[in-house]
């Protein structure tokens, strides 16, 4: 398999099909906080920096597959929902320009479970008529971390996979469910000490309230608009993007040191990237904000092994 990436963020999407056996070709994005992630763990090669609209789509190499995590914002409810009239939201556009261009035999597309739900509906259905009315068959299912990644985070993603031949859509079936053999002590340290700057010291306008609240040593938590943590989940809140505009947003922890929010490499571990997957030397709120905003790599892989039968 040769696959493209639009909207490639740090390369989660592209991991996946790596792992799964296809070759990245090309990959775009525009963030230079998550180009310099993606070089450091992929090379400079393929990827190419800066704004979609402004990308000549004949110039991308030919591949088999198109996948693009379209960013999410403007489709979430924990936003202002504008979709397409948010510029954010027109991305989609771009994608069936590429579309129209390169005629790829599968495309997968990843975005926040509420794109079902958006406009009651509207947003979801030009999408799949898009798609149709360029002679591709869809079909859509939501997938979670914690149910089919075996990864401990409540992320579920709307997937919805287009396929330019019959035969690949008759024959594809998104992955089913597994059971989630992970624990948030299989991902968390809890043993060791961390930076001091993930500890909140007294000070703090929230420790009082969170030395009170969080008494389970072994759950996770988050502080949420009210701005106390009010609940102690045994599996981790959605990682959000704004983990890098909101330093309290990161969830929470007590170890053996303290209370302390999860470090980068920890909610690395909560979406599934590999041991030997590092972040560059860039500010921690940008490294946050990225894996606020990728996916959840062992789901994604799931859904590519299952492409990937198709060419045998």
């Amino acid at each position: 398999m040769r696959a493209a990436s639009m909207f490639a963020g740090i390369g989660g999407i592209c991991l996946a099909f790596k792992s799964a056996g296809a070759e990245i070709v090309w990959a775009n994005e525009i963030d230079p906080w998550a180009c310099e992630t993606y070089r450091r763990n992929f090379g400079a090669g393929y990827l190419r920096e800066g704004d979609i609209r402004n990308r000549d789509s004949a110039a991308i190499p030919d591949f088999d597959i198109l996948t693009a995590g379209f960013p999410c914002q403007p489709f979430s409810i924990m936003g202002a929902q504008r979709g397409f009239s948010d510029p954010r939201g027109t991305m989609f556009f771009e994608i069936l320009r590429v579309i129209d261009e390169k005629r790829p035999s599968i495309v997968l597309l990843e975005n926040v479970k509420n794109l079902k739900n958006h406009d009651n509906g509207r947003t979801f259905d030009t999408i799949i008529r898009s798609l149709i009315e360029r002679k591709y068959g869809a079909k859509y299912a939501v997938l979670g971390a914690h149910t089919h990644g075996n990864i401990p985070q409540y992320r579920d993603r709307v997937f919805i996979a287009a396929f330019r031949k019959y035969k690949d859509w008759n024959r594809f079936e998104f992955p089913c469910e597994i059971p989630l053999t992970t624990s948030i002590n299989d991902i968390v340290n809890r043993n060791d000490r961390q930076a001091e700057s993930c500890y909140y010291p007294p000070s703090n306008r929230y420790y009082a309230q969170l030395n009170r609240r969080m008494s389970d040593g072994a759950a996770i938590y988050r502080i949420d608009d009210s701005g106390v943590a009010m609940r102690a989940w045994h599996i981790s809140p959605t990682l959000k993007a704004n983990m890098g505009t909101y330093r309290d947003r990161v969830p929470l922890v007590r170890d053996e040191y303290g209370i302390r929010k999860l470090t980068v490499r920890e909610c690395l571990n909560l979406q599934g990237f590999p041991s030997d997957y590092t972040m560059p030397d860039i500010p921690p709120d940008e490294q946050y904000k990225q894996l606020g905003n990728t996916v959840c790599v062992p789901v994604v892989e799931r859904i590519a092994r299952a492409l990937e039968l198709l060419t045998n």
